[in-house]
């Protein structure tokens, strides 16, 4: 006899239907797992057994044989070990092998017969709702699975609980959805002294998902404006929200099962590998860039990242998804980020002040900058000079408008934006291309003359052409305007610098 249980295989975003497929067969005792499986899969066996000899049962005296199908598809991670013991289980007629076939099965077994959690319990879950199949997987992770809506989810604390509620003689409660996380809390716009024009690029590059580089000296307040940006962007859509949470699920970041509406922020320091950044490792797991997807990706001490690993957002930045290549398998994870970076004008931090400044300048800022490459400043939208903070401006009242007042303009536009672009995949004006963008981001006539001396005054590329029409779009939004002006697209000018040469 074969039993078969349902489980799946991660692959990015992407759950994939694996059979696991058990058969006891007369011959000398031995428990072989084949079916391509990683090193955690093979340690399944001995964490199996363990569970099994703490309810009070011992493996049948014959050669087992579990196989995993589709045998070509590479079997990572530790949550195949509940799959395996409840087929083992059916094989030996401890419970209904029938009854497996409408579940699907997920989870990590401890020696005394537990039910611990692993990542990914969310696909799996809508991968059960999609199939019309119910879900087993740990009680911890209940609340998780409950958010894919109309499939039996049965969370269990341990195996034996489990056989209880399969055989019908105590019931397993259904989990509820976990609550919605709170909106993460940050400094309020108030708290920035001055910086008035870096106040407007902010409030531009929330309004329309651009990047954005600051650049001034150190305490000039960069990374408290970065900080106070989650404060005034728009609050995720539950369609948004769920496609975040299954990132964070795959990554096993999801706690408790919360699913939050705040757009994700995450800031590595300037240590990070390109793995950590773009995903990758032994077992791929999505990186700080897809982890931020839909949110924002801080990168303060822009020039104090490896290269290769700034140069490694090119691709992101441009088809909002990554792909980590490995030789038996490409994986793909989502990663459309509003990118904000921060730096100082050279590595002191002082250009431009005649009693701090060091005495290699202008070479010193020159050999600094340059050590972001031009094709990845060509893709920011926004560049604004952050001038030093006089202790004038720090004794000052604290500034008029809150997050909250820009934020009622940010959401304004981006409701403009949303009706704007509806029936399409594009969200924002940072999105914009092709007919959409000659349809809604076209200047006037006085606007496209200046546009175009302005593109051969300062050497445009085509990248750059295209981001300065979606920033002059984003700003007639923020005016109410219906069409791009002139004035539009000398504000979006005004915030386009050159690539430093070095």
């Amino acid at each position: 006899m074969v039993a078969l249980v349902r489980t799946v295989a991660y692959l990015g975003l992407e759950a994939r239907a694996v059979e696991v497929q058990c058969q006891l067969a007369p011959g000398l005792p031995g428990f072989t797992v084949v079916g391509l499986p990683d090193k955690a899969v093979n340690e399944s066996r001995q964490r199996v057994q363990a569970a099994l000899t703490a309810m009070g049962l011992a493996l049948p005296p014959k050669r087992i044989t579990i196989n995993m199908s589709p045998a070509d598809l590479p079997k990572e991670g530790s949550h195949y070990d509940l799959p395996i013991a409840l087929a083992l289980l059916a094989a030996m007629g401890v419970i209904d092998a029938e009854q497996m076939g409408d579940f699907l099965a997920v989870g990590e077994l401890s020696l005394d017969g537990r039910i611990v959690g692993s990542p990914g319990v969310l696909l799996a879950a809508l991968h059960a709702s999609e199939h019309e199949l119910g879900l087993i997987c740990p009680a911890a992770q209940g609340s998780e699975a409950s958010w894919a809506a109309g499939i039996p989810v049965v969370a269990a604390p341990d195996l034996a609980s489990l056989l209880a509620h399969l055989k019908g003689t105590q019931a397993l409660s259904p989990p509820s959805p976990g609550q919605s996380a709170a909106a993460m809390q940050g400094p309020d716009l108030r708290q920035v002294k001055g910086q008035e024009t870096a106040r407007r690029a902010l409030e531009i590059a929330a309004a329309g998902g651009h990047n954005l580089l600051m650049i001034g000296p150190p305490g000039a307040g960069k990374s408290l404006m970065a900080s106070c940006l989650p404060g005034i962007l728009p609050e995720l859509t539950p369609a948004e929200a769920l496609e975040v949470s299954m990132i964070a699920s795959v990554a096993g970041t999801l706690e408790g099962g919360r699913i939050s509406r705040a757009r994700p922020f995450r800031s590595p320091h300037h240590s990070a590998s390109m793995a950590a950044m773009t995903g990758g490792g032994l077992r791929v797991r999505p990186g700080e860039v897809s982890m931020a997807h839909l949110g924002v990706l801080f990168l303060d001490e822009l020039p104090e990242f490896q290269r290769g690993v700034l140069d490694s957002l090119r691709q992101p930045l441009e088809t909002g998804e990554v792909t980590v290549a490995r030789a038996n398998a490409h994986v793909t994870f989502p990663a459309r980020v509003q990118l904000i970076a921060a730096m100082n004008p050279c590595r002191c931090g002082h250009l431009g002040d005649a009693g701090l400044a060091c005495s290699r300048a202008p070479r010193c800022a020159g050999d600094y900058q340059s050590k972001v490459s031009g094709p990845l400043l060509d893709r920011i939208d926004l560049h604004v000079e952050v001038e030093a903070v006089r202790a004038f401006d720090l004794a000052l009242p604290s500034a008029a408008e809150s997050s909250a007042q820009v934020a009622a303009r940010v959401n304004a536009a981006r409701r403009v934006q949303t009706e704007r672009l509806h029936g399409s995949r594009m969200r924002s004006n940072a999105d914009l291309d092709g007919e959409s963008l000659d349809r809604f981001a076209t200047p006037d006539g006085e606007g496209m003359k200046l546009l175009i001396r302005a593109a051969e005054a300062m050497n445009l590329t085509a990248r750059g052409y295209t981001r300065i029409r979606r920033v002059a779009r984003t700003i007639a939004d923020l005016a109410g305007a219906q069409s791009v002006s002139r004035a539009h697209v000398a504000e979006a000018l005004s915030y386009r610098r050159q690539p430093p040469r070095a």
